[in-house]
């Protein structure tokens, strides 16, 4: 690549009415989470120190200090997954199933931040785990990507030869595919942990958002409710379930980033006044693994991203 096409002023407006726009979307969000968020935070606060008041004037033996230790002991107990109520004993978080589950969110970078090692060989352990572990989770992802691809694109061929119509088959498909896998990562995960956590509809379809895009709050967590007895094929179907919904979200979302980038192009063509002959050539050497289509027809699968 030359020194004036690296230098192309041509492509700073489009650069710059992106980022504005990235910045921009930002902010309005932080602007939103602020107006729904901050009232009500205020509200939890005021509740605290309420509560707070009422336990130390109902306790008269339990002071300022002690209501610390109190707290303190709570809220280790939480960090191992123990449950305060009553006198059993419990495993704690650390189960081999946990556990598993644990390592599944370390190499898919979910990292909820319920449970994390506490001690030296284990923090250790956990970044060399996570160092070779995060690109082979990478690697295996794609690979699960190429063969969903596939499945796609050999149904689509053997529908346009039945009903030669292109365009028309590869959007039923695409979208038979998007419902099939939103019934199978979202709908039915939804009604499994409304059954085992007890959550309503609108907290189990934010964690199954939350968890497969790996944002993993930690605010919302399966399978880590101490006061509960959890079947033994749970741990295992969840851990399949990030696995598998990972690889699903990651075809989908480049399919979005695919339409962004059109978008993208359109605009630039439109504004910029560059021909459609050369935004489309630069369009295609610039993001090859965002233009679906393009793949499509070079049967080149996508790399997830």
């Amino acid at each position: 690549m030359g020194i004036k096409e690296m230098l192309n002023w041509a492509r700073v407006p489009s650069i710059l009415l992106l980022g504005l726009v990235y910045v921009t979307y930002v902010l309005v969000g932080g602007v939103i989470f602020w107006k729904l968020e901050g009232d009500l935070g205020e509200k939890d606060i005021d509740r605290l120190l309420l509560n707070k008041k009422k336990l130390l004037t109902r306790y008269t033996c339990l002071n300022q200090e002690g209501l610390e230790r109190v707290a303190e002991v709570v809220q280790a107990a939480s960090k191992l997954g123990l449950s305060l109520k009553g006198n059993q004993t419990a495993d704690g978080f650390w189960r081999f199933t946990s556990s598993a589950v644990f390592a599944a969110t370390v190499v898919t970078t979910i990292g909820y931040g319920n449970m994390s090692p506490s001690s030296t060989a284990g923090q250790i352990f956990c970044v060399f785990f996570a160092l070779f572990g995060i690109p082979l989770n990478l690697v295996v992802l794609n690979r699960v990507g190429k063969y969903i691809l596939a499945i796609e694109r050999n149904v689509s061929d053997f529908l346009e030869g039945k009903t030669k119509r292109r365009k028309c088959t590869r959007f039923f498909v695409h979208l038979v595919s998007y419902l099939c896998g939103a019934v199978l990562f979202f709908v039915m995960p939804m009604i499994v942990f409304q059954l085992q956590e007890g959550w309503t509809f609108s907290q189990a379809t934010y964690y199954c958002f939350i968890t497969l895009s790996t944002i993993g709050f930690g605010d919302f967590v399966a399978d880590s409710n101490p006061d509960k007895v959890y079947p033994d094929w749970y741990s295992v179907l969840m851990a399949s379930w990030i696995f598998f919904g990972l690889a699903w979200l990651a075809l989908l979302i480049n399919h979005s980033i695919d339409i962004l980038e059109r978008l993208n192009t359109h605009c630039r063509m439109r504004w910029g006044g560059q021909k459609p002959e050369e935004e489309s050539g630069s369009a295609e050497g610039e993001n090859p693994d965002t233009q679906v289509e393009e793949e499509d027809e070079n049967k080149k699968p996508p790399i997830i991203q």
